[in-house]
């Protein structure tokens, strides 16, 4: 049987995005710096940083990993250790083989991100989910992770072998209380793994100032990289599990499978670095947030309601557009797309009206106006 080689489709393939303003929070916090598209270019080619490599990915001197893995970057999260794996699933995963074993369970909240799920699935491990308070707040509380905690020690006769509490939560962009609920966790014995795919690289973070175990990162979601990456961190009670290296190859760390996040995904971590750390002091970041507050605003003056932590904390949102919905059922569920598409604004994906979620994280307060702007003139020309 012949295959088909046929090569018309295939090559340079550029995005049908416009990129004027971005307000996707998947890329938001993961648009490359100048510095960071030099190292794509630079560092592209396969296994590229693999000519440095003595059989350690993470002890390579030059280019800086050693130092990037070992010094900046645990003192960037709050963590004694970390290492660059290849997304923040796959840090929780990682975390969660090592320490538990098949049939334990593990308390999550319940705006988890279905990857922290699936990697409980994957480590053959059960999940107790913390129910989250009605809308339109839903909010994780610690009292509603000692019920949960409670239950699992009643249902199995011992408390969960991990918790995980996802900070913030990428459906609202809630902040929970991340210093209670890590204490409820550590007063039941229970070590906490802080996901922060929206937190580490967009906002201040120090894992254990927030008391937490264990930290996952997203590197493309948050820190200006190329994706797929993400950064893990683990305090030094239990390094020795996460980080265990192979008995029969005695320099390649079990969990990561010897090496992960190599070629242009680390570099460009590390070329935007500098830029991230910028972006995340106290003074840069009140500057996002106050940004959320007032976009938050101007769109429940169109009409919308933005759901979740109010006043917000964060720069992603979640928005019910019935103003828009109610547009939709006259003319087409993809018009709001098309409309903000003409204006080069991306972001809301195609067909969402009734409720959808975007991030507000560098575009800037014109830019925001913008788009309010932009808002308030397509419900104009459709309730006209």
């Amino acid at each position: 049987m012949s295959q088909d080689l046929s090569l018309q489709k295939f090559g340079l393939i550029k995005r049908d995005t416009p990129r004027a303003i971005n307000l996707d929070p998947l890329q938001t916090g993961g648009l490359l710096t100048p510095e960071a598209r030099e190292a794509l270019l630079e560092w592209g080619d396969g296994y590229s940083v693999c000519d440095y490599c003595g059989g350690m990915l993470d002890q390579i001197k030059t280019p800086p990993i050693f130092d990037f893995v070992h010094k900046a970057l645990p003192a960037f999260i709050g963590m004694d250790h970390s290492r660059v794996t290849n997304g923040a699933r796959e840090s929780k995963f990682a975390i969660m083989h090592a320490m538990t074993s098949p049939g334990d369970w593990i308390v999550m909240d319940g705006n988890a991100h279905y990857s922290s799920i699936v990697a409980a699935q994957r480590a053959r491990i059960n999940v107790k989910l913390v129910p989250k308070t009605p809308a339109p707040d839903y909010k994780i509380t610690p009292e509603a992770y000692t019920a949960a905690i409670e239950e699992v020690k009643q249902q199995s006769g011992k408390p969960p072998a991990l918790a995980l509490l996802t900070y913030p939560d990428g459906s609202y962009g809630n902040l929970a209380d991340a210093k209670g609920i890590t204490k409820v966790a550590h007063d039941f014995g229970v070590p906490i793994i802080i996901n922060g795919a929206y937190a580490v690289g967009r906002m201040p973070f120090n894992g254990k100032d927030l008391g937490a175990d264990f930290v996952a990162g997203s590197g493309h979601k948050s820190m200006a990289a190329s994706g797929p990456v993400g950064v893990l961190g683990v305090n030094e009670q239990y390094a020795s599990k996460v980080l265990q290296k192979s008995p029969t190859h005695k320099n390649k760390e079990i969990e990561f499978l010897g090496c992960t996040a190599r070629g242009a995904t680390i570099m460009t971590m590390i070329a935007s670095f500098p830029s991230v750390v910028e972006r995340t002091k106290p003074e840069n970041w009140e500057k996002e947030v106050s940004d959320a507050r007032w976009f938050s605003g101007q769109m429940e003056a169109l009409g919308m309601k933005q759901l979740g932590d109010k006043p917000h904390n964060h720069d992603l949102m979640f928005f019910e557009g019935s103003v828009f919905y109610d547009i939709s059922q006259k003319t087409d569920r993809y018009f709001l797309y098309r409309e903000l598409k003409e204006k080069s604004i991306h972001g809301i994906k195609p067909g969402l009206t009734k409720n959808f979620k975007l991030s507000t994280l560098g575009v800037g307060r014109e830019k925001l106006g913008f788009v309010v702007d932009t808002m308030k003139d397509i419900i104009k020309k459709y309730s006209g």
